[in-house]
């Protein structure tokens, strides 16, 4: 029978982990060179196991796979596995290169594209590329090892593994009958022109939970008919998994220590075994059919053009015939899939911009992850194990013993970036929220849990450094959740804002206590996840320099500052012991502004009346400060201290109104610094913003200009003009920053990243909702000029639709036909082979001429973000 219920409903359900969403893609598609997995001496977690061995090192902390599935606990997980019979080794796992060997960090080289997804994994699909011919592993990792970072990365494309569509295309398919029926389907077309044989072997396994944990007796896998397999297991019960046809292998999911540590195996049939027997016709799988690994071995010839399909299904109920239904379900999914995307998505928007939302969308929900990190236990050993093993030099993290990390989690990229960052799952958030506000919410108060927050209120940046400074957005992630949920539904989830709100205090202290080392509401934070945005390293400055007080750690104080306001007063409307607090951020926020103005003994302030832009301030060891004139996003990010609140909000609040006003009062200097507070707009709208009209009128100047910050693009992140005009900081110019529109030519930060030139999705949608809420107070008669020198006038609003115009221009087709964001290849794939042409990528960042992408492919993080853009610009025209 066809279970047909909603995509809505299913959402709807409470404690969705244990229902709906229990099963999902939560596999990474990198586990190999991960922190977690690094137990050597010197913290060298790229070499400590790399791709080759991945294929024989059992994980301690978490599985991989292509297009896997998995529970939430990741107990057991399923995903197909791929042999073209020329690869020296199945295609069980992406590959890619280490930050050591790729000219511009890691990267992955491999052709696969997210393709749908709903919110509850109902139905997922996912296609994968894979050459007929051997995989050139070893001419990707030489060439790119010959390359410096001044050329580009030499990719996948830029081989002959494509050449006459000589590949597969695999799509993976998911569909659920039931919370724990969960139906798979992998399909697998010959592109190429000649008749050719794949092997195709999905996967069932356990993730190793047993090994470190004696608590959890050890599960087991077996053959109970030439069509079945049971697996047992104490932690998920039992599970079926049914095939037609095939070869069934079982081997282990345990260490070959024979081939990593040259020392005798615990086990006869480990990890790679099924990759030995069937690459090498060696007897490594269990001949009596059991074991914690296992796969059906299928052997397909597909004639050029034909499309063959494989079916599995994997119950925890035992059926008479897992078939009857198979194909109904997955045509009521695939339904429910189309229905839940038009309803979210305004069917007035352009069609090929609907594609682009639903493909941010669905990229979005593939990667989501099972994170799993005990950092005691990481550095010290479990209960049950010897702990000198566990010792070793690199105390990475070794302040975050409290750290215990075991959920389904957001991910930036699952394979350049397998591991949750604290800024970017507060921007996943804001798109999350669109099509599951429940997830957004829950991602938003796990990162604030004590098990993550640091105990003196530090929210972790990232596994390679728990204690980097990440800019401070938890808190408007929040409120833009709440305040899309309270719209979209018309009722207020006051307990998910209170809850944040209190443990976003314990975090406003630390930003206080830890970066306002003069107590004078000047912060500082190092990279602050803008990298090499700096003429220097800002974590390691150059001698001479006492400290640095930054234009972009100041500016997001003052933006938390607002959103706690915000936050403080709605709660106030039904909790009167908040207007307190609220004028405690109310003043933090006028302290901020004036401290911007009123640096050192000369009061030098970080916004420079000639260049009419916002600088960072250096102080020097001899008493004298300068500023460092690097025309950045830097100096733009005072833009997004910006919030509108109508006189509504005050009325009942007397309490706030009175403390507010004594503070105008006794200290007008700090009001006079920011929007006036006193004179609402003809719509009752009050203006909190640190850039009065006319810093924002010069601000925008720059902004808006071509030879500067606008591109055809978005907003690059550094402007144009230090392409001719590059800026030296030190007497002999030691250091130095120019324009480069494209890849990093710096090793800083690792070197995959670039901030000084390229157009990133997050801040330019915040530059876009910043000039929207603008809009709001000074509505269509303030007009600009852009593009600057134009003389073409418009107003706020306008111009943040025709920025978001330029954004959407990076997916849309060039003049050949191909996405803006894809490069040239040999064979022009992406501009003539209708099976690559239609399919989006979302990269971390782009060029800032060119509109390339760059960094992270599958970026689906932050930068489905494009979604909300296409949006809000329905909703703004």
């Amino acid at each position: 029978m066809t279970h047909k219920i909603s995509e809505a409903e299913k959402l709807a359900v409470s404690d969705n982990y244990r229902n709906w969403k229990k099963w999902g893609p939560y596999l990474a598609e990198r586990q190999w060179g991960t922190v977690r997995e690094d137990y050597s001496d010197n913290g060298n977690a790229w070499e400590f196991i790399n791709h080759d061995k991945a294929r024989s090192n059992a994980y301690r902390w978490g599985e991989e796979g292509i297009g896997g599935f998995c529970d939430s606990r990741e107990i057991l997980c399923l995903a197909p596995v791929f042999w073209n019979g020329k690869d020296p080794i199945l295609k069980e796992r992406l590959f890619g290169l280490t930050n050591n060997q790729g000219n511009h960090g890691e990267d992955v080289k491999e052709l696969y594209f997210h393709q749908v997804s709903t919110p509850t994994h109902s139905y997922n699909k996912y296609l994968y590329k894979y050459p007929q011919n051997e995989f050139p592993y070893e001419e990707i990792i030489r060439i790119n090892s010959h390359r410096n970072r001044e050329e580009s990365e030499f990719e996948l494309l830029d081989t002959d593994a494509f050449k006459d569509n000589a590949y597969f295309d695999c799509y993976i398919e998911y569909a659920k009958a039931g919370i724990d029926d969960i139906l798979m389907k992998v399909t697998v077309v010959n592109r190429g022109k000649d008749t050719a044989e794949i092997h195709v072997l999905p996967h069932l396994w356990f993730r190793n939970f047993w090994k470190h944990n004696n608590r959890h007796p050890r599960p087991n896998m077996e053959s109970v008919s030439e069509n079945t397999i049971l697996s047992k297991s104490t932690r998920n019960d039992d599970y079926y998994l049914y095939h037609n046809k095939g070869e069934q292998l079982f081997c282990e999911n345990e260490t070959n220590n024979e081939r990593i540590y040259n020392s005798p195996n615990d086990y006869d049939y480990v990890k790679d075994g099924i990759n030995n027997y069937v690459i090498n016709g060696e007897p490594t799988v269990n001949p009596k059919k059991h074991g914690t690994k296992a796969a059906i071995w299928h052997q397909l010839e597909l004639k050029a053009g034909e499309e063959k399909s494989i079916k599995i299904r994997l119950s925890n109920v035992a059926l008479e015939n897992p078939w009857v239904d198979f194909d109904a379900q997955f045509e009521q999914r695939k339904k429910e899939c189309e229905t839940f995307y038009n309803e979210i998505i305004n069917k007035d928007i352009p069609k090929a911009q609907q594609a682009i939302a639903k493909s941010a969308f669905s990229g979005l929900l593939w990667t989501k992850q099972f994170y799993y990190y005990d950092v005691h236990k990481w550095l010290f050993g479990g209960v049950d194990e010897t702990s000198t093993t566990y010792r070793r030099k690199d105390s990475r993290n070794f302040n975050w013993q409290h750290l215990t990390n075991r959920h389904v989690i957001s991910m930036p990229d699952k394979w350049e970036y397998p591991w949750y960052a604290a800024w970017d799952l507060a921007f996943h958030m804001a798109s999350f929220v669109e099509i599951d506000p429940y997830f957004a919410k829950q991602q938003l108060l796990l990162v604030l849990q004590e098990s993550y927050m640091h105990p003196n209120g530090q929210i972790p940046a990232y596994e390679w450094n728990f204690s980097d400074v990440n800019p401070p957005v938890h808190s408007w992630a929040v409120w833009t959740v709440y305040d899309k949920d309270k719209k979209r539904t018309g009722k207020a989830d006051t307990e998910f804002l209170e809850k944040a709100f209190q443990k976003l205090l314990i975090n406003f202290t630390w930003w206080v206590n830890q970066k306002d080392t003069t107590g004078t509401d000047l912060f500082e934070g190092g990279f602050l996840g803008l990298d090499n945005i700096g003429v220097f390293d800002r974590n390691h400055m150059p001698e001479g320099i006492k400290k640095m007080q930054q234009a972009d750690a100041t500016s997001w104080m003052a933006m938390f500052s607002l959103n706690m306001l915000r936050m403080s007063l709605e709660l106030a409307k039904t909790n009167k012991i908040y207007e307190e607090i609220s004028a405690k951020f109310f003043r933090h926020f006028l302290n901020i502004a004036w401290a911007m103005h009123h640096i050192g003994k000369k009061d030098i302030s970080l916004w420079d009346d000639q260049d009419n832009f916002y600088y960072d301030v250096v102080e020097m060891s001899d008493g004298s400060a300068e500023r460092l004139k690097v025309r950045s996003l830097v100096g733009v990010i005072p833009m997004f201290a910006v919030e509108i609140m109508n006189k509504e909000l005050f009325e009942g609040l007397k309490d706030f109104q009175k403390r507010a006003n004594e503070i105008i009062r006794t200290r007008p200097d700090l009001a006079s610094l920011i929007s006036n507070l006193e004179t609402a707009n003809k719509d009752g709208n009050f203006l909190f913003s640190i850039m009065r009209g006319f810093r924002l009128e010069h601000l925008l100047v720059r902004l808006l200009d071509e030879k500067e910050f606008l591109s055809d693009y978005g907003i690059r992140s550094l402007s144009k003009y230090h392409e001719e005009h590059p800026f030296e900081f030190g007497n002999k110019g030691h250091h130095k920053i120019q324009y480069e529109p494209g890849e990093s030519r710096s090793g800083m930060f690792g070197g995959n990243s670039n901030w000084r030139g390229p157009i990133w999705m997050p801040l330019n949608y915040m530059i876009i909702q910043s000039l929207r809420k603008y809009y709001t107070f000074y509505g269509p008669t303030y007009i600009y000029e852009f593009p600057t020198g134009s003389k073409n006038k418009l107003n706020l609003n306008e111009i943040a639709n025709e920025l978001t115009k330029r954004l959407i221009k990076l997916f849309e087709r060039d003049a050949e036909g191909k996405f803006q964001y894809h490069s040239d290849d040999s064979e022009n794939h992406f501009a003539k082979d209708e099976h690559f042409r239609n399919e989006h990528m979302f990269y971390e960042f782009f060029d800032g001429d060119s509109g390339k992408g760059l960094g992270a492919s599958h970026q689906t993080g932050w930068t489905a973000l494009i979604a909300n853009l296409i949006m809000d610009m329905e909703n703004n025209k």
